[in-house]
């Protein structure tokens, strides 16, 4: 059953605030990196990378988040000397076409940060949620930014490794962790008002680990901050249609966008005011019909 009311919010980034809730945003994935699990290598070249950034937004994207380091699971890390000369030029050259346009840096690099805010950024994406780089809190909040808190478990490296967790461990862990995050983002200065919480699909969280955190999405409403759910490609959604031990290299892009498709709705249904996304045109697609029925829901109640 859908969440009854999504809770309003406006989000403060840099220069200007988005309104969540009344519709689902759409942020679209720009990797320039050679690596990643889904496009490695296809952006990594700043020509590619602008021409496949201006599509997404002509196609409806209200966000484009710019990576510059793989977090697949054993990924190399890379300095960020290397992540800024991957995704700077890029930013730039994006905002000298799109002035308008809203970005997002997805780093855990203080340093990459406040380069990628000064350079006309808005928003600052970090998948550790501020704890790879103990920089990083004093300086989303010294530059007055949106800022992203994903949940995340361990390490890529480490990922494989983790202990198993319960189903009924899942949720728990990843409310009382998240909470953990806003409270040290807080604390260290980050306005409330720019906090955007993201459960971290597969981001030590192994397979069927990630279903009751997206069968339970709603109950992160109690922590008060709006939510972004990354769920487009995830391993865990191949999962479902192949066995442990079959190859899934078979499943084409019309595949992934079917499952990925399932499972934004999902999330949106359950409240999700942002989905992160490879594939921008279906996302839109299915944000305006569960938006619809979002809104059903809130004129019966």
């Amino acid at each position: 059953m859908p969440i009854a009311v999504r809770p309003h919010f406006d989000w403060r980034l840099r220069t200007c605030s988005l309104a969540l809730g009344p519709r689902t945003l759409v942020m679209g994935i720009l990797n320039a990196t050679p690596d990643s699990f889904s496009d490695g290598g296809r952006f990594l070249d700043p020509r590619a990378a602008l021409a496949h950034a201006l599509q997404m937004l002509d196609e409806g994207a209200d966000i484009l988040d710019l990576g510059g380091e793989s977090t697949r699971p054993n990924s190399t890390p890379v300095t960020p000397q290397e992540e800024q000369a991957r995704v700077l030029p890029i930013l730039r050259d994006l905002l000298a076409a799109r002035p308008d346009a809203i970005l997002s840096i997805d780093t855990y690099h203080a340093e990459t940060a406040r380069l990628a805010i000064d350079c006309g950024a808005e928003i600052v994406n970090d998948v550790s949620g501020l704890l790879w780089d103990e920089q990083m809190a004093a300086t989303c909040a010294s530059l007055n930014c949106g800022t992203i808190l994903m949940h995340t478990r361990g390490r890529p490296h480490e990922w494989r490794s983790l202990p198993a967790l319960a189903p009924a461990e899942v949720l728990p862990l990843v409310l009382r962790e998240l909470e953990a995050r806003a409270q040290a983002a807080r604390a260290a200065g980050i306005a409330r008002e720019s906090i955007v919480l993201d459960p971290g699909y597969g981001f030590g969280k192994a397979f069927d680990e990630n279903f009751p955190l997206l069968a339970h999405l709603d109950a992160l409403h109690t922590l008060g901050f709006p939510l972004l759910a990354g769920l487009s490609r995830k391993g865990f959604l191949r999962r479902t249609l192949t066995s442990q031990e079959q190859d899934a290299s078979h499943l084409d892009s019309e595949m992934w966008v079917s499952v990925t498709t399932a499972a934004n709705t999902a999330a949106i249904l359950a409240g999700a005011h942002m989905i992160r996304v490879h594939d921008v045109r279906p996302a839109r697609a299915a944000a305006a019909i569960a938006d619809r029925i979002l809104a059903t829901e809130h004129n019966e109640t």
